[in-house]
């Protein structure tokens, strides 16, 4: 499939002084998004933060409905806060679990979601279960539909992360989703990695909520973020905390949780950030989600194919299917060094710690991991510097 790189390496100035393969981290984003966040700044400037914020009303609300567009939503379930986690962290703990209720997630689940699971096992008895993998590494649909249907306690939650952060494998998430609706059980997606760089439509895959940030394949400031909470569940969920805009104050003894989404945000916010993702979603929404997959896809296949033909070089990505992300060792070479020799030669890449992912990463007796992660404006030359500039085995 054709794809104008060109066009796109316009808009990202950035492209024309680093080969940016770090984009699970934080993508680069185009010059519409960072013009409309100073833009807004200067508005604030000129006028007074409330006034900008009142002048920008409409900007504002574009986001929350592109953001819908994106994911086959409707604005009204869509909340935007300071970031993935918040978000996801909005929604798993506006939850009730009780001694016995049981957590289902995956193994390759990130470290923070897990960190949560574990504080919320110790304070109220819940129990925190791992479904087992299949043999490409991604989550056994078979194994959860046997633990969904096994008796042994109530399950409350299935937690899975959608594109792990230490590999280019994608979960099964519409199969997920059709085996937690077929039980009965919330389905939380955490879409961190995947929102942007391939299709996620939340009635396809069945999720009842769903976290993504904006920093990431969206190419959206930083601090931005944003959670999917199905409209039959919203008023099942109570924020862990509130405020004026989250609820009203109705008499002096009693306030009154509103109905939307936005009850999992709070009144103060980043407007020119809000307003900037709001521009990224839509310039995302510009080219294709598919052609943007298409060409994300076709260049991580050359570059994990690339690197696993390299003496000494071993590619650890699992999954039936994979994407963006690429993950790798040099034998005898530590990962925090070869990063550290990829900057020094214009390239970014970043390190996965075991510590992100031990349930995965440990399970598998690998130590931290170079990620690559390729984005549409990558481009072959840039494939090739990293590979020039990669340190020899030892």
């Amino acid at each position: 499939m054709d794809f104008d790189v060109e066009s796109a390496r316009r808009d990202t100035p950035g492209a024309e002084k680093v080969a940016h393969l770090n984009n699970a981290g934080a993508a680069l984003p185009p010059v519409q998004v960072t013009d409309a966040v100073i833009a807004h700044l200067r508005r604030e400037s000129a006028m007074g933060g409330y006034e900008a914020a009142a002048a920008a009303h409409d900007q504002v609300e574009r986001t929350y409905s592109a953001i819908a567009d994106l994911i086959g939503a409707d604005p009204i379930e869509i909340a935007i806060v300071e970031n993935a986690t918040r978000a996801w962290d909005m929604a798993f703990y506006g939850m009730k679990f009780a001694a016995g209720d049981r957590i289902l997630t995956a193994r390759a689940e990130y470290a923070s979601n897990v960190i949560a699971f574990l504080q919320v096992a110790a304070r109220t008895g819940a129990v925190v279960e791992v479904i087992d993998d299949d043999e490409s590494g991604q989550v056994s649909v078979p194994d959860l539909r046997q633990r969904l249907s096994d008796g042994t306690g109530p399950v409350r939650l299935v937690a899975i992360t959608h594109v792990p952060t230490q590999g280019g494998l994608v979960n099964p998430a519409e199969e997920i989703g059709s085996a937690a609706r077929e039980a009965g059980v919330p389905f939380l997606l955490d879409a961190c990695q995947s929102v942007g760089q391939m299709p996620v439509d939340v009635e396809r895959i069945g999720c009842d909520m769903l976290t993504a940030t904006g920093r990431k394949f969206l190419r959206g400031p930083r601090g931005t973020g944003f959670l999917y909470v199905r409209r039959e569940l919203i008023d099942q969920l109570e924020p862990a905390f509130l405020d004026l805009h989250a609820a009203t104050w109705t008499t002096s003894d009693q306030y009154e949780i509103r109905p939307d989404a936005r009850r999992f945000e709070n009144w103060e916010t980043n407007y020119a950030t809000k307003i900037g993702l709001g521009v990224a979603v839509d310039y995302a929404l510009s080219w294709g989600i598919e052609p943007i997959q298409a060409r994300i896809t076709g260049l991580a296949d050359r570059l994990r194919d690339q690197l696993s033909k390299r003496n000494g070089v071993n590619v650890h990505d699992q999954g039936a299917r994979r994407c963006g992300i690429i993950t790798f060792t040099i034998d005898g070479v530590p990962a925090e060094e070869v990063e550290r020799r990829l900057h020094e030669s214009g390239v970014n890449v970043s390190v996965s710690l075991v510590e992100y992912a031990r349930l995965d990463l440990q399970h598998r007796g690998l130590p931290d991991l170079v990620r690559a992660s390729v984005h549409y404006y990558n481009t072959d030359d840039e494939l090739e510097q990293l590979l020039s500039a990669l340190p020899p085995p030892r």
